[in-house]
């Protein structure tokens, strides 16, 4: 069992890691690494990040193949501590097969956040446990907190966070809520000047929704506010400087750079049509950013620039935002909210959300101050 950090993967090596992150979605019906993590898997070189990889040896590589030689994709073989960790920061994986994978993202120096992903056929092997003593150990080198997320609530996460010293620090809930069938005798939006998606009061014939689906509120933006959707390549300084200012206080939201988002504009899932800005004054103001990804809406993102707070500016985009999922004829629509933001909570609640399983970051805090020259990832 071999470990290696880098920043830099080659082809077959981004496509092994993804076969592994899907047969780990598919055995545990949740998916294993965040939106931005997964982003990450690319043949693109990290900056502010690493990947940190498992291998075994394949059962039809040659028993005498050396530790140290170059895997059969071109990518370099690694140097080695004394530890006998791989460490290289412009090659992959050794020959073999990839058994776990950890996502740490180093935005400073003393705040690091890990993702974990070991492959449904190589668990209880101890690959989860060398990810974890190779993401502790260099944080405590570095002196770094350690946030480490696990999707979904699971014993065996809480387990293997509490033999490494984690302990349960934040919950974020996925909340769920059903879309009414557009046009159906409960759905009469609102048309308004402002509102590009606003449409024609009254049913459309031979749509009905079901008794138990809450159905959708009138939405009007409030005066002086319009809405429009967002357009790549004029949209994105405008967006980071607003999303800056919303999530200040969000330990990863609010880092989003320009790159982040033009990360996402470049997913096939990306649609401006379903990302909406509202402006006041010729300014941005607030958004709503919609996905949709194997056949269900997201809130992905809402935010409100804080100097718009207070006018029920979150509530009308969140609601532009549905009406335009419901319109698309989706009927299940999902956001992720922090449990303690409990104004948040009680908006999406009289939205009809309720909650549907949650992930858990749990935090460690290092052990041992770091040393001059410590060997850092």
């Amino acid at each position: 069992m071999k470990l290696r950090w880098t920043r830099h993967l080659a082809p077959r090596t981004v496509d092994d890691l993804r076969h592994l992150v899907a047969a780990a979605a598919e055995t545990d019906g949740v998916g294993p690494l965040s939106d931005d993590a997964a982003l990450r898997l690319t043949t693109q070189p990290l900056t502010a990040a690493q990947h940190l990889i498992v291998t075994v040896p394949s059962p039809a590589a040659p028993a005498d193949v050396p530790a140290s030689a170059a895997s059969q994709d071109g990518e370099a073989a690694a140097s080695r501590n004394d530890a006998g960790t791989a460490r290289d920061h412009d090659a992959g994986t050794d020959a073999g097969t990839i058994a776990g994978y950890a996502h740490l993202a180093a935005p400073d120096d003393h705040d690091w956040q890990a993702e974990v992903v070991v492959h449904p056929a190589h668990r209880r092997q101890g690959v989860g446990g060398h990810l974890l003593a190779a993401l502790t150990t260099a944080a405590d080198q570095a002196g770094a907190d350690l946030h480490v997320w696990a999707h979904g609530d699971t014993p065996a996460a809480a387990t293997l966070a509490d033999r490494y010293g984690f302990a349960r620090q934040r919950v974020l809930w996925q909340m769920r809520r059903p879309l009414p069938t557009p046009g159906s005798p409960d759905e009469r939006g609102t048309a308004h000047p402002d509102n590009p998606v606003g449409h024609p009061p009254g049913p459309r014939p031979g749509h009905f929704s079901g008794p138990d689906v809450p159905p959708l509120p009138d939405v009007t933006p409030p005066p002086g506010v319009a809405i429009r959707t967002f357009v790549p390549g004029q949209d994105e300084d405008a967006w980071v400087v607003v999303n800056s200012a919303a999530f200040a206080t969000h330990p990863e939201q609010g880092r989003w750079t320009v790159e982040d988002l033009r990360l996402r504009e470049a997913e096939p899932w990306f649609d401006p049509a379903g990302f909406f800005l509202a402006e006041a004054a010729g300014q941005l103001v607030g958004f709503h950013w919609t996905k949709v990804e194997a056949g269900i809406g997201e809130v992905y993102v809402v935010g409100v620039a804080p100097t718009a707070a207070g006018r029920g500016l979150g509530r009308v985009l969140t609601l532009i935002g549905l009406h335009h999922l419901r319109d698309r004829g989706l009927a299940t629509v999902m956001l992720y909210v922090d449990d303690t933001n409990r104004p948040a909570v009680r908006l999406y609640e009289t939205l009809g959300f309720s909650r549907y399983r949650c992930d858990i970051s749990y935090l460690r805090r290092p052990r041992v101050q770091p040393e001059s020259g410590s060997d850092r990832p």
